[in-house]
This record gives structure tokens, sequence and C-alpha cells, in this order.
């Protein structure tokens, strides 16, 4: 017997009323709090886009804090669900912040279900399609509030989660009327300008996040100097998934790239990729069959392809890796991604099975490794590199290697990409 598990996640969520129908349809004054979780971090701004675009205030545009231990023993005590995956169980204190820790209270909480992401890989991979875990995580907290009594309904709040497939734009606005026409009291045609307005907005956002990675870049390039590069999934941008590991790293004056903002740009690809295209072995630089057949999720896609940019490209000469506990979409990643990256020497160290405890010791010890071996070999790492690609770099021309030296921070562009919703 089928289960129709999609039919169910996408029909109308039980929840409070929704927003009063009026002629004018003003939305001025609603509030719509948004969890600051999983995916969100590299699609809020489609929903603060297509929030604004129906008459969402930015100001009554809510999203919860960084993860803590706080948040969750303040706000999710008590509303906690079975899930090994930290990530996701942390969703519970985010829900209780909005709707317990807000001085002036939200009307609408907004928790999308995210089935496919956009990609700089679309049309080179199988599809791009989220974990299972993380897209069902907002059905499976909500559990939490709806098990003894309805909050949301005690708190005058409409709870909505709408399924949606970010990363297939041409079902999105179906989707979001599907789900919130009765939450916002939405037409189609109103939905359908809110739905490219979102995109326009998180496509600028998007185009400017790789440029100053490029940027970044262009920078180490013109004063050989390397940097460092996170794979990792957008949650461990959170301060309390993550554990601001990067942010250490770049207290050292390296600068950091994020493995969702690197450039995509056809010179810099085709430059880093030549050799492979030449001999066959992949049809584009965003080709990744060569080491990963099963390409469905767009995270673990992304990863793998991080792994092969940073071991092409010069002036990346450590990758640092960063892995939730029981992980088990990282899990058959580890070992290609690390043979990946060091098979052209660059420097590879993962921070497995990170969860709700920051061992700062443990952090702080590792962060003296990485930071010794940068920069006792990134000089040998950069000439070896260069020396297996074209002599026309995209990024402009390249300055005689001099001695290695201290590494030195820096200007403004060489620092930390990082996209909070805050």
């Amino acid at each position: 017997m089928r289960f129709p598990t999609l039919p169910i996640w996408s029909a109308k969520k039980r929840s409070v009323a929704s927003v009063p129908k009026d002629k004018n349809k003003d939305r001025s004054q609603v509030r719509v709090g948004i969890p600051k979780v999983l995916n969100i971090w590299t699609t809020h701004q489609f929903w603060v886009g297509f929030l604004k675009s129906i008459g969402i205030e930015s100001e009554n545009i809510v999203f919860s804090s960084d993860t803590s231990e706080e948040q969750g023993r303040e706000f999710g005590k008590g509303r906690g669900t079975v899930d090994c995956c930290y990530p996701v169980k942390a969703i519970s204190g985010h829900y209780g912040e909005l709707v317990f820790g807000q001085k002036k209270k939200i009307n609408i909480l907004l928790s999308p279900m995210i089935h496919s992401l956009p990609s700089v890989l679309h049309g080179h991979v199988v599809d791009t399609v989220t974990c299972t875990r993380v897209m069902a995580g907002p059905e499976n907290i909500k559990a939490g509030f709806l098990k003894e009594r309805d909050v949301f309904g005690e708190a005058g709040i409409t709870y909505a989660s709408p399924f949606v497939s970010l990363g297939d734009r041409h079902m999105v606005t179906e989707q979001l009327h599907t789900s919130l026409k009765d939450v916002f009291n939405l037409e189609l045609e109103e939905t359908e300008r809110a739905v490219k307005a979102g995109f326009e907005a998180l496509d600028s956002f998007t185009e400017k996040a790789r440029k100053q990675s490029r940027d970044i870049l262009t920078w180490c390039a013109k004063n050989q100097k390397p940097c460092i590069l996170v794979l990792a999934r957008p949650y461990h941008m959170d301060t309390g998934i993550g554990h601001e590991i990067e942010g250490d790293l770049q207290a050292h004056g390296y600068p950091i790239l994020w493995l969702q903002y690197l450039p995509g740009d056809e010179d810099l690809m085709n430059w880093l990729f030549e050799a492979d295209m030449q001999m066959g072995r992949i049809k584009s630089p965003f080709d990744i069959s060569d080491v990963w057949m099963s390409s469905y999720s767009s995270n673990t896609n992304e990863i793998m392809w991080g792994a092969k940019v940073a071991a092409r490209c010069p002036w990346i000469t450590c990758v640092v890796r960063l892995s939730s506990y029981e992980c088990g979409m990282d899990q058959p990643t580890y070992t290609p991604t690390q043979k990946i990256v060091e098979a052209t020497g660059t420097l590879f160290f993962k921070f497995g099975d990170l969860d709700s405890t920051k061992p700062a010791g443990g952090i702080k010890i590792r962060i003296e490794t990485i930071v010794h071996y940068l920069a006792k070999y990134s000089q040998k790492i950069m000439q070896q590199k260069l020396e297996w690609l074209s002599p026309n770099c995209p990024l402009g021309p390249l300055p005689a290697f001099a001695p290695p030296d201290a590494v030195q921070e820096g200007p403004a562009v060489a620092q930390q990409v990082h996209s909070s919703p805050s």
C-alpha cells in the first residue's frame, strides 16, 4: 500500500485562523516569525523578498537568533522530539523563542519544508533535493508543540509550513499559493509576483556573495596569500552549530571562503578544469560524475564539487570540513572528499560529530595545528598547483613567487563570506 507522503506534507497544516480577509488586504501590521535553521541559511533572502512583495513590512519579518544551549533550555525544554540530528533537534528552541520570547508577538510562524534548492550545479547533476530529515524537520518539531495542547493556537499564532521546491522554480508559485493562500489571503497572480520578487532577492544576494568570494581569490592571487575553504552544510554558518571554527581561523589572518558561495564564473571554472575537460573526464566544470554518480542531494553534490575546486585552485591551500553528529548524508562523503583534496597536496582537516557542546580546548589545539601547517606548506602548495594550470589566469597577472613569509591579513575584501539571515 502506497503512503501518500508528499500530498500530506503539502496539505494545509493544522493551526489557528489565518489572517482575516478584507478588501484592502493590508498586511502591514502582520508579523511573521521565521526560525533561522537548516536551509533557511542560504534561502532566507527568498522569504524576505516574498513577504515584502505581499506587503509585510521589513521590521515585521522576525528571525530567531543563532542556536545556543541557552535558547534550547529556555524555549525548547520539554518540547524535544526524537532525532539524532542536532541541527533538527535545535529547531525546538527556535520555535519556542518565536512563540514565547518576543516582546511584540508574531502572528504567523513560517517554517517551510524545502524539498529542493537552487544550485550552481543545477542541470549538471541528477537533482538538487535536500536531506529528507532536514526537509521534514518542521513537521517533526511541530509535534512537540502540539502533543499536549496546541501551543500555537493558545498564543494566537498561525503555523505555516509550506512544502516548496526552490530548486524547481516553475513549481514554486503553485506550491506556495496552495499552502499559503488561506494564511495570507493570497490571490494566484499576487503569489506569482511575490515568488518572482523572492527569487530576484535571492539571486541578487547570491551573486553579491559569490563576487565577494572571487574578490578574495583575486586578492590572494595578487599577494600570493593562501585562503581556507569551508566544506559544510548551510546550517554550519550558525554559530551554535558550527561553533565559529572558521572565525577562529580567520582571526589568524586567513581569508575564509564558504562552499555555498564559491564563484561559479565560467572563465575561472574553465581555467581550473581545463585539463579535465580536454581529457574527457568531465563534460563541464560543474560535472561531478567522475567522483560522485549518485548526484541527487544538493548539499552533498556541492560538497563533492567544492572538494574538486579546492584541489585545483592554487590559493585554497586548506580545506576545513564540518559535519554534525551522526549525519547519515555526510558519512559516505568523508573519504572521497579527503582523497580528492589531498590528491594535489592541499591540506584537509575535519571537525566531525559537532553537536551542542563546544569543546573549546580541543578546538583551540586543532586551530593551532591547522595554522602551523598552513604557515609551513601554503607557499609550496600554491606553487605546485600553479604549475599544473595554464598561465592565463583570469584573476589577473600573477607576480613571481617570493620566499615564504608570515601571513598578513588582507584588506576589507579578505573577510568571511557569511549569510546570516539576521
